[in-house]
């Protein structure tokens, strides 16, 4: 069963290439980073505070497109943890259809906060990282 999480924090670090954003669970205690890089966080970052762009950026093309091609970001579904490595799902719905497209996580979450949609955790993940 998929958790619904929100983003929690943003911490940027100019020193280091790693950025980290911090999800938690929504009803709940559980929390865990994503080590991300600062082009992907500088977006979640201007997306959150709501930053406007000159022009669209990597993250608003994508939401455009969706958008075009008549579809709607559902949600995004962090769905497996291998070797240290985060995988997600941008799962779009389009004429009744559920489409699942492979995501980073941090793409995906920029996408989620551009289009206000919920963030999902698989509770396997949710387990392997908070050591349940």
């Amino acid at each position: 069963m998929p958790v619904q999480m929100e983003l929690k924090r943003i911490i940027i670090n100019d020193v280091n290439d790693h950025q980290v954003i911090m999800l938690r669970e929504v009803d709940g205690e559980r929390s865990f980073p994503i080590l991300i890089g600062m082009f992907e966080v500088t977006s979640i970052y201007r997306r959150v505070r709501r930053e406007p762009s000159p022009r669209p950026l990597t993250h608003d093309l994508v939401a455009n497109v969706i958008e075009q091609m008549g579809g709607e970001l559902q949600d995004v579904f962090i769905n497996e943890l291998h070797e240290h490595t985060y995988f997600a799902k941008l799962r779009i719905r389009r004429d009744g259809e559920l489409i699942e497209v492979d995501c980073r996580p941090s793409d995906g979450i920029a996408l989620a906060v551009t289009a206000q949609v919920p963030i999902y955790v698989a509770e396997e993940v949710l387990n392997e990282v908070c050591g349940e």
